[in-house]
């Protein structure tokens, strides 16, 4: 297990922000499912669902940026959960974009490819691995757009969701598998033992003209995802 409990160029928790942070919360003191279960309540609530400047940036940055995405939310999960002697992996894939309208609108939407490249977070916990996809979407966010998802092809997409009954959503870690966009995926990449190893071969911003054009409209699309988030009106 030792290989799934490495510290990274990207799973840098031994960084003093990260440090600082497990030491303020008290976790090291918990027992293993509970270390688990505040981890994945922070990174899911505390670090909003949205796009940071690339996938492959380093736990710290995704915790001083205080959002992210599904890679950028793994990254920071893992370091976080090794920090704590917690073994994880990173599994990965390509997800069909259809699912990220109406959180990618216009031109970023267009420029998008047609398979998106995604990845989750696997903890090793009571003798098994165990998916936590679902750290990517914040309750809040969540709660304002699970009725504006479509239905497609017998279930229901939009907004960076992706799931087989919107009725049926709980994201909640209670030591099973959560899923939040799986059921848009369409290849599965593998295993890998680190987020660096795995975005060399795979990124959504390889392409540094996309990369460009991404980083200048970025945050106007955090800005509408925070409107979203906080609208009164639904």
């Amino acid at each position: 297990m030792k290989k799934y409990l490495e510290a990274t160029t990207l799973l840098d928790f031994n960084k003093p922000s990260i440090q600082n942070l497990i030491s303020n919360r008290g976790w090291t003191k918990l027992e293993e499912k509970e270390k688990i279960q505040a981890v994945y309540d922070f990174v899911r609530n505390e670090i909003k669902f949205g796009y940071n400047k690339g996938d492959d940036i380093t736990a710290s940055e995704v915790l001083r940026d205080g959002y992210g995405q599904c890679n950028t939310k793994s990254i920071l999960l893992m370091a976080l959960l090794r920090a704590l002697g917690i073994p994880c992996r990173i599994h990965g894939f390509f997800i069909d974009k259809k699912m990220q309208k109406g959180a990618l609108t216009g031109i970023i939407y267009l420029f998008a490819p047609k398979k998106i490249v995604h990845a989750w977070t696997e903890v090793y916990f009571d003798k098994q691995w165990i998916a936590l996809e679902g750290v990517i979407i914040d309750e809040r966010y969540l709660n304002q757009v699970k009725d504006k998802l479509c239905n497609f092809n017998n279930g229901y997409i939009g907004y960076g969701i992706s799931v087989k009954n919107k009725e049926k959503i709980n994201l909640c870690w209670q030591g099973q598998s959560t899923y939040i966009q799986s059921f848009s995926i369409t290849d599965d990449l593998g295993f890998f033992n680190n987020p660096d190893d795995f975005f060399i071969k795979y990124n959504n911003t390889s392409n540094k003209i996309k990369k460009i054009l991404f980083n200048i409209l970025r945050k106007r699309i955090n800005k509408k995802l925070d409107l979203i988030r906080y609208s009164k009106n639904n």
